[in-house]
């Protein structure tokens, strides 16, 4: 009996047309750390596929991708420093 592996799925994603950001959540020692990869998603006949290159044209919102990314990531960070007990809040959050 083969074992079945389950895929990891991020904790969140970000989308603007076809570029995409992944948000995976790794626990550490120190902490929860988050990782973003970014895509650009594409249909190659009636399969959907993506793409870690981008071009000129994706370059914008690749951009906005990131930053939205970046900001959903900061917005947990700091609703765990505030969370009931937590002891690595960090004063001026």
């Amino acid at each position: 009996m083969a074992k079945q592996q389950t895929k990891a799925r991020p904790v969140h994603e970000v989308r603007l047309g076809r570029i995409r950001a992944a948000i995976w959540e790794n626990e550490t020692q120190n902490g929860t750390r988050h990782n973003v990869t970014l895509s650009r998603l594409y249909k190659d006949g009636d399969e959907w596929k993506d793409s870690t290159s981008f071009g000129r044209d994706d370059l914008p919102l690749v951009a906005k991708v990131a930053d939205l990314a970046h900001s959903w990531i900061f917005t947990q960070a700091s609703a765990a420093a505030h969370a009931p007990g937590s002891a690595d809040e960090e004063p001026g959050f």
